[in-house]
Formats: structure tokens, sequence, C-alpha cells
């Protein structure tokens, strides 16, 4: 392995910590792979959980054609996600935590049992307790919001944050949902859930192949992301966010003045 793994870890998690862009680690290692990304994703994560942060799940990432699109990469991946990163339903973020946030409507699994490996979407939605709608708050910390595919497996996968509407229990078919999230009531992104792998619940199979993978498994009581619906909505500051998935219900935050 070329690249100092340990340095690398480093930078994105001080990058994270003091919310200020970074080249990517790419152009200095030209050679970087996605293991070897996965591999500096979790040693800044160790970081995370060194500092008191404790896991509370996972998310999927680039599981909509539009979001591949935007970011130009082709590859579904994953990240971690820990309580600090959290944000209530209904409740504020500051803006000068991020370097440049953006929001993605999505849906949320809360699981009641481990789940590891290949799985079938009737074995995946037997781990489920609950269905919600969800948003996830992107923060890459590379300059211009510009990455490769081990660049931003490197950097969690973007995720900055993460927010959670009511518990609805598991049963209803997903996978043709529709989703709008506002603005101050107005409209920025329309779309279906549909568009995440054509089927939410896929999204959960794939957890669980992609974390089997790396010898871990889902554990009961974590939050699964399933990914974005739409492309990302850039965040401005004292703009009131709105998330409503047909059926699931809705999903607020405010964003803090700068």
């Amino acid at each position: 392995m070329s690249a100092d793994i340990d340095q690398l870890a480093l930078i994105v998690d001080e990058a994270a910590l003091e919310a200020r862009g970074v080249e990517q680690l790419t152009i200095q290692n030209p050679e970087l792979t996605p293991a070897e990304g996965y591999e500096i994703q979790a040693r800044a994560f160790s970081m995370r959980l060194a500092r008191g942060e404790k896991q509370v799940g996972i998310k999927m990432g680039l599981t909509s054609r539009a979001k591949m699109i935007q970011v130009n990469v082709s590859e579904v991946i994953w990240g971690r996600l820990t309580d600090a990163m959290r944000v209530e339903d209904g409740g504020k973020i500051d803006r000068k935590r991020y370097v440049h946030p953006r929001v993605e409507p999505e849906v949320a699994f809360l699981l009641k049992r481990a789940l590891s490996g290949e799985v079938s979407p009737a074995e995946a939605m037997l781990a489920v307790a609950g269905v919600a709608p969800a948003m996830e708050i992107i923060d890459s910390r590379f300059n211009d919001f510009k990455f490769t595919l081990p660049d931003v497996v490197a950097d969690n996968a973007s995720s900055s944050g993460f927010v959670i509407g009511p518990w609805t229990e598991p049963g209803a078919d997903l996978t043709n949902r529709g989703m709008v999230m506002e603005f101050d009531g107005r409209p920025v992104q329309i779309g279906s859930t549909a568009a995440i792998l054509g089927d939410p619940v896929r999204s959960l199979v794939a957890a669980a192949r992609m974390v089997g993978k790396a010898g871990l498994e889902l554990k009961p009581g974590w939050i699964v992301m399933a990914g974005a619906a739409t492309a990302a909505q850039p965040l401005v500051p004292g703009v009131y966010v709105r998330n409503t998935v047909e059926g699931l219900g809705s999903v607020a935050f405010f964003v803090g003045a700068a």
C-alpha cells in the first residue's frame, strides 16, 4: 500500500472538525484505490469514536442516477453515522459548522435485528422495525465539492448530518412514494423513492452486502439511510427545510443564519 493511510485519515478528520476545504487526496496520491478509501474512512472514523462519539448506523450514497451524474461517480458507496451527526426533527443546524453543505431527501430504516452479507429483500425487511422520512446533510470536505471515487469514500461518503422523521411500521410498498423537499415552503426537489435503486429496500440489501464484505454487520437499533432520491440541494442560511414522503409524513430542520 503506497499511501500513508493514517496521515490521509488525519487530513479528512481535521477538515471535517474545522469545517474547511482541502484538496482531493488523489491529487497527491493518484494511485489511491476505493479499497484504500474505505480504510481511510475507517481510520478517520476511529478518531471520532475516540473523541466519544458512538456509531448509530450507516448511510448509503450514490443510490440514484441523479446523484451519480451530479458528482460524476458511478458506484454505490457507504459511510458511517454517529450520534453527534444527528439533527433533531424540527431542530436547527449551525451553517458555520460546514464547508459547503447540501441536503438530500431520503427514507431511513430502523433495524431490530442484525444484518450482514447476502440477504434477499424479504429477509432484509424482516430485520426492519420502522421506516421514516429523512434527510441527509452532506458536505464534501474537498474544495469545490469535487472528488473521485476514492476521495469521496475516504471522506465518509460526504456524510455530515441526518434528520429522521416519525417512524412507521414496515410493511407498505416503498417502491414509488412521491417525495417533495421544500425550502421555506417552496419545492426545490421533487422525486420518488423509485429513484433509490428502484426500491429503497434494495439499498438496505446493498448495505448488508457491502458491510459484510468489510467483515462488519448492521446492528440492531442502527439506522440505515437509504440514499438520495434526487440531486442534492445547496443549503443557505436562514432557510426552513422540509421533506415530505408520500404515506410516511414529513421531516424538517432550520438552517441558522450565517
